[in-house]
């Protein structure tokens, strides 16, 4: 590449930044997943039609190798695994996805997350009994690279690496299996519309040092509590913490309530710790039919855009977001 080229590259890379700073991203949280089952391609179309700048994908295992759109390890919150496999439990009764084929994991019915009880997790959400289906990470990258020729927009894909740790224990490399997917698509890139997430800051080293990615990571941030993975996170909402994140990483997911103390009602240190290190911050997860308590939708979108200045927000409401964005005529 000739020195003027990368110039033009290099201005057209610093303009896509100060834009997705400039503009907070809406983020499609499992698709439109206020109003349909969560991950199914139905709902990434009406997350797509709702306006959404991204659309996340959870990605797990199956028994071949395949990674399917599902957020959790296991099957039994969000399918009907349990009628269709009902001797195919491990001995802590938990059905696990990487222990069925593609095929099988396609046999499923999904269905709005439920309970440990069978409950509804958000009893006002999908009542209906429709047919909807596990789908793969390709079939959704297949079905927003068509909606954007078509309707000539550029919606980004925003996958999730889940437990990097436990598939490797399983025998299975699954971010190596994402990457080769994501270069099959030409999406390993910088400038592609393209955030890779993961909760495992080794594996978020990992990415970048070993398999030496060029897509944009972020850093998802849990609670030690949560047992999400062996890193400490509350290490990494320090200011060397974040510096080594910084290193790897173009951002972070934090819990919102790690910006911003409800009881104090006032920020943490967090969002101007990032800030200080070039980190983007995309917290999650908005809820319409969720929110802080005593908070409003409007307030809690204030605190999130006007008080935090995120530079985007993980939700299950993108319709609602882009209102209130639109309302509130944000840049």
């Amino acid at each position: 590449m000739s020195r003027t080229s990368r110039i033009v590259v290099g201005i057209a890379l610093l303009f896509q930044c100060t834009l997705l700073i400039a503009k907070p991203l809406v983020i499609a949280h499992r698709g439109a997943s206020g109003y349909l089952p969560e991950h199914t391609l139905e709902a990434a179309i009406l997350a797509y039609s709702q306006g959404a700048d991204y659309i996340e994908q959870d990605l797990v295992l199956s028994k071949d190798g395949v990674p399917v759109v599902l957020h959790d390890i296991h099957l039994e919150s969000v399918t009907n695994v349990e009628q269709v496999f009902p001797k195919r439990a491990r001995k802590d009764g938990r059905y696990y996805a990487i222990d069925f084929t593609l095929t099988e994991l396609q046999t499923l019915h999904k269905h709005e997350r439920t309970d440990a009880q069978g409950q509804q997790v958000f009893s006002g959400r999908y009542q209906g009994m429709s047919t909807f289906k596990i789908a793969t990470f390709e079939q959704h990258i297949q079905l927003i690279n068509q909606l954007n020729r078509q309707f000539k927009k550029q919606v980004g894909i925003y996958p999730e690496i889940k437990s990097p740790a436990w598939h490797k224990t399983q025998g299975a490399d699954i971010s190596q299996i994402v990457v080769d997917i994501l270069r099959r698509y030409d999406l390993d890139r910088l400038e592609s519309n393209v955030f890779v997430q993961c909760f495992d800051f080794a594996e978020t080293k990992r990415l970048r040092n070993e398999l030496g990615v060029k897509v944009k990571l972020v850093q998802l941030i849990a609670e030690n509590s949560w047992a999400e993975s062996t890193s400490d996170y509350n290490y990494l909402r320090t200011a060397s913490g974040l510096a080594e994140i910084a290193k790897v990483a173009q951002g972070i997911g934090p819990w919102m309530p790690q910006l911003f103390d409800l009881q104090a009602m006032q920020p943490t240190q967090l969002a101007s710790l990032a800030k200080q290190q070039g980190l983007q911050i995309h917290p999650y997860t908005f809820r319409a039919d969720a929110l802080p308590e005593g908070l409003t939708t409007q307030s809690t979108l204030n605190i999130l855009f006007n008080i935090l200045k995120v530079d985007g927000v993980f939700t299950d409401f993108t319709d609602v977001v882009i209102s209130h964005l639109d309302a509130t005529k944000q840049p």
